[in-house]
């Protein structure tokens, strides 16, 4: 797996991310244990860059860059993403495409805290999500 990140995202990163800090490329469609969103509309139409200080065993698949992250995702994700992948920052938005388009025109960058979502809460949010 190989993604561009074009120098507007890496720009937009550089004030995010540490050299010694991890990335996971993730779903967040409320299957990722990092995400909050979930329902049939979301599910692979949304993805998120976690940042963690710490490897994570389910993301475990390198992805090679040509910024030198730390980058990762997990086999959940295999199966959204595409040849050609890139990430740019345009209009004041993370994007992430790939050959056959813009996957994800808004994504989300957070900081790894797999216990941030709580069966209570996604019971809660389950209502309010399609």
């Amino acid at each position: 797996m190989k993604i561009n990140i074009k120098d507007s995202a890496q720009k937009y990163l550089a004030e995010k991310v540490s050299p010694d800090q991890y990335i996971f490329l993730g779903l967040d469609d409320g299957a990722s244990k990092f995400s909050k969103l979930g329902g049939s509309c979301a599910v692979g139409g949304k993805f998120q860059l976690v940042i963690s200080d710490a490897p994570d065993a389910d993301y475990n698949i390198p992805v090679e860059n040509n910024a030198g992250y730390k980058l990762f995702t997990s086999k959940e994700e295999l199966g959204y993403l595409d040849n050609g992948m890139y990430l740019q920052f345009h209009n004041a938005a993370l994007g992430l495409g790939g050959d056959g388009g813009l996957l994800d025109g808004s994504l989300g960058v957070v900081k790894a805290d797999p216990s941030q979502v709580t069966k209570k809460e996604m019971e809660t949010l389950g209502g309010k999500i399609c």
